[in-house]
């Protein structure tokens, strides 16, 4: 069924036929225009503090962070990472060219495959878009080099960002996907799915006890790499 034999049926269902000229010409203004909402004020706040933010924010919601100074550090980090969290150094890596140009090969107890999350994953690599230092959360939206089964199929989950890649707020990240998916033919495209993660997954339905890995990763660790020089702790 297409898009406009869907929008129809709709119509038919709520007994209502096209928008009127004016009522059109408002909502289609609004998709043009983008309007901000409120942007709190605990993100405008200097670049190193706004890191500082976010990492509060993830660690306050059951994530982890590991700060390091140069991407060539993250197969050192990820080692780490596991073998603290007695984990088998395994894992499914993004098809991302900028993860599967580190230099694994200086850790060769890891294994990994580059592709999709299966089921029988226990640990993931994903690519960070963006961190959105308001909440501690990763806007992760999908592509061929950023499957979306990373973020959900794997126990674990361990995120590579750039801290250049932090923004202080969700509207920050909106405009920055927006720019970046802008082309001449349509004006503009969003990918098939965006997920915005704030810590590991978990829930507290039953009997309001907390679970985490309730439906996705039960960790959730953050390799953050220092390549933004107005970033950095002040000294």
């Amino acid at each position: 069924m297409t898009k406009d034999a869907i929008l129809a049926s709709i119509r038919r269902g709520l007994k209502r036929g096209p928008l009127p000229a004016d009522q059109r010409a408002m909502l289609e203004g609004r998709l043009a225009t983008h309007p901000r909402h409120l942007i709190p004020a605990r993100s405008r706040v200097p670049r190193p503090e706004q890191i500082a933010l976010f990492i509060r924010n993830v660690e306050k919601e059951f994530g982890s962070v590991a700060r390091i100074a140069a991407g060539e550090e993250v197969p050192e980090a990820v080692a780490d990472y596991l073998a603290a969290q007695n984990l088998a150094p395994r894992f499914v890596l993004a098809p991302n060219p900028e993860l599967q140009a580190l230099p694994w090969a200086e850790k060769p107890m890891l294994e990994f495959e580059a592709r999709r999350a299966q089921a029988t994953d226990a640990v993931s690599v994903q690519h960070g878009y963006a961190g959105i230092a308001e909440t501690g959360t990763l806007m992760l939206p999908s592509d061929a080099a950023r499957p979306t089964t990373l973020n959900i199929l794997a126990e674990t989950e361990i995120v590579v960002l750039r801290a250049s890649a932090v923004i202080g707020a969700y509207e920050e990240a909106w405009d920055r996907l927006r720019r970046e998916r802008t082309d001449p033919v349509t004006g503009g495209f969003m990918p098939r799915n965006v997920m915005l993660v704030t810590g590991p997954s978990r829930s507290a339905d039953i009997e309001q006890t907390l679970e985490l890995g309730a439906h996705g990763p039960r960790r959730l660790h953050i390799i953050l790499i220092d390549d933004d020089p107005a970033a950095l702790p002040v000294a």
